[in-house]
């Protein structure tokens, strides 16, 4: 069974949290500030946890800050839960690893959605991360490469693949997956912004990605990523068959969007997983270089 930790110093919100989860068949703990998670989590498997940010003593940043810093649990899932909005509070949060943000108050049904998510994701990239492991010695042979991709799928394998030629492969790996999706969905497919959050609160985006990717114009339509070494450092340039978008409100985190559930992952890629990226002509090309392992 899935197992969760809620960690609220408020007992009415872990009790509404634990009703609305365990009724769709998780298996949650409970603890009332970080340090008590701390220790929960040091001694207990959990695929999730669900995080208030603002507790006494060790509160939810640096608790965040701790999951994170540790090698075993750098891929564990954090959603927080907050009522702080500014730009540099959710940048903070962002920054120190938290994949989403929840506002108080927020729809169950929102709850639910996300948990699944990320649960999900864990669970993909752990599978893709073993299935790639044997890849990898042949793979830091290479100078240079192009691959061509159109489905989810492929977008992850080559993500979980090309990681590890990153130092920081994780985050490398984070970025890598956020703009080769981009180019599937928003390039290739023309699934807007609008619309992927409709689909997301409905539980149907990734059906709706199939669907598209099996009838005309979409089917025929092919991204590329293409990777060199240079020296220290990787690049990746990405390009989808797309119309292009206006990509500079998505560089930077924009608190308007911080709580809805997409539109952050180019921002991330921006700010936490590569040294730098840059869009060229009309937004269907992206070129991102990060260190080299």
């Amino acid at each position: 069974m899935t197992r969760l930790l809620v960690v609220d110093d408020e007992p009415i919100n872990r009790m509404i949290i634990e009703e609305t989860l365990a009724s769709a068949g998780y298996q949650i703990d409970q603890a009332e500030d970080g340090d008590i998670a701390w220790d929960m989590i040091r001694v207990n498997p959990y695929d999730a946890i669900i995080l208030d940010r603002i507790m006494p003593r060790l509160d939810g940043l640096e608790l965040l800050r701790r999951v994170k810093a540790d090698p075993r649990r750098t891929m564990l899932p954090v959603i927080m839960q907050t009522a702080a909005s500014t730009q540099q509070q959710i940048l903070e949060g962002m920054e120190a690893g938290a994949h989403y943000y929840l506002t108080k108050p927020y729809e169950p049904k929102v709850l639910r959605m996300l948990v699944g998510t990320v649960v999900a994701e864990l669970a993909e990239k752990t599978r893709l991360k073993e299935a790639s492991a044997h890849l990898q010695g042949t793979l830091a042979l290479f100078e240079r490469g192009e691959l061509r991709f159109r489905t989810l799928d492929e977008a992850r394998h080559i993500a979980a693949g090309l990681a590890d030629l990153c130092r920081e492969g994780t985050r490398a790996d984070t970025g890598l997956l956020e703009l080769l999706v981009n180019a599937i969905e928003h390039g290739n497919l023309g699934i807007t912004y609008r619309e992927k959050s409709r689909l997301r609160l409905e539980g149907q985006w990734e059906t709706e990605v199939e669907r598209r990717l099996s009838v005309p114009p979409w089917s025929s339509r092919r991204a590329r990523l293409s990777f060199r070494r240079d020296g220290d450092s990787m690049e990746f340039t990405i390009i989808d068959q797309g119309e292009g978008f206006d990509w500079r409100p998505y560089l930077t985190f924009d608190p308007a969007r911080a709580f809805d559930l997409n539109g952050r992952g180019i921002a991330m890629a921006n700010m936490m997983s590569f040294a730098s990226i840059e869009y060229q002509g009309n937004g269907n090309t992206v070129i991102a270089r990060t260190p080299a392992a």
